[in-house]
């Protein structure tokens, strides 16, 4: 999934383009959420193939958890994560806020 899909693409005077700022939806709490404690070697990419299947999806665990740096896909071992398994509705908030 290209996340940017549906972002515009913004072109200055000087006729340089980029694209605008995402904006990304918050994800509430659920009882279908997991939670790991993260080892040495695990990495948002690897989490998201194995939870969605879709390595792309990194983003959404890192925006479900406050206490990560969002500038890497490394993660220190013994980090607790919450994994949200309701992806397809963050996609559609996500979408939504986007479009």
């Amino acid at each position: 999934m290209n996340r940017y899909q549906n972002i515009p693409i913004t072109k200055t005077v000087t006729g340089k383009r980029y694209y605008s700022n995402s904006k990304y939806p918050s994800v509430p709490l659920s009882v279908n959420d997991v939670y790991v404690i993260t080892t040495d070697g695990d990495r948002l990419d690897l989490l998201a193939y194995y939870y969605y299947n879709d390595p792309s999806l990194w983003w959404i665990i890192s925006i479900s958890n406050d206490n990560l740096s969002q500038d890497s896909l490394y993660l220190s071992p013994g980090t607790q994560l919450r994994i949200p398994l309701n992806y397809a509705d963050v996609l559609t908030a996500y979408n939504a806020l986007n479009s």
